[in-house]
């Protein structure tokens, strides 16, 4: 099987593919950290249709439990089943309702799965995930079967950060941190996303970017999504992106900031900041 090497829509260098194929070399999930919006879900997509497997993804939220990826037994339902004299109620396997995990043990191809945002959920989350993460396995107790990987997916994990994880499920992962990108990347990335754009567009919509980015003390900084979604306004709009020739933070908020500052405290921030420069 060929490895990952990026796609047209996905620009990964040399140290994400490394990555990637280093952790299908040694069976064991990638845990991929970045700042939000530098592509980390959409890494598991691009792996997954450059390497022609199906994609199983599995977000979670603040409730997710581990149990959830396993499989969940509707106990509630048969029991109202009996009461009303269905005849579903003597099977078992009517009330279990597998999760993302075991469609992933099930999978008839080798199946890429992606567990999304894994730092969101209880700190117990991930420890409770390692036994089968590890033996590729996992015993469904209502029905006294036992549910074995097909083939080992290559499994996917990303992290915002939001928490430290375990040591025990670090050990258990090949790490990888997507770096910022620089300015050469993101003009690559931008122009898969737009391939007519006037490069002098670009050079001064990359330039106010990084501007907003380097403010000291900006609770969150723009992303590479966020410099998308901006890219296509401006495009739209000739007034907004004539405003970017010569632009500088220091005297005023870029045209549409709303698609790049996501909080009033920076918005505050860039106000007092021009402010300040036009006093002085």
């Amino acid at each position: 099987m060929t490895g990952f090497k990026g796609s047209a829509r996905y620009i990964a260098d040399d140290k994400l593919q490394l990555a990637v194929n280093a952790a299908m070399t040694l069976e064991r999930p990638l845990l991929v950290k970045g700042e939000p919006g530098t592509g980390k879900t959409l890494l598991a997509e691009e792996i997954a249709r450059g390497l022609d497997m199906p994609l199983i993804q599995w977000h979670i939220k603040s409730t997710t439990r581990a149990q959830q990826g396993l499989y969940e037994y509707d106990a509630v339902s048969r029991l109202r089943d009996s009461q009303l004299g269905d005849d579903r109620v003597h099977d078992v396997n009517n009330y279990i309702r597998p999760g993302k995990l075991w469609e992933a043990f099930a999978s008839q191809r080798r199946a890429v799965l992606l567990i999304d945002e894994i730092d969101k959920a209880d700190i117990e989350f991930p420890n409770d995930l390692l036994v089968e993460l590890d033996r590729m396995e996992f015993h469904v107790y209502e029905t006294g079967e036992t549910i074995r990987a097909r083939h080992r997916p290559v499994v996917i994990i990303t992290s915002n950060n939001e928490k430290e994880l375990p040591d025990a499920f670090l050990r258990r992962c090949f790490f990888h941190y997507i770096e910022f990108p620089d300015a050469d990347t993101l003009k690559a990335i931008i122009d898969v996303h737009f391939p007519d754009i006037e490069s002098k567009l670009i050079s001064d919509a990359l330039r106010m970017f990084f501007q907003v980015r380097e403010v000291p003390g900006l609770k969150k900084p723009p992303s590479t999504s966020e410099l998308l979604d901006w890219l296509k306004l401006l495009v739209s709009d000739q007034l907004a992106a004539k405003a970017l020739k010569g632009g500088d933070i220091r005297e005023a908020l870029p045209p549409l900031y709303g698609a790049l500052v996501k909080n009033e405290q920076d918005v505050q921030l860039l106000e007092r900041l021009a402010f300040m420069s036009r006093r002085a």
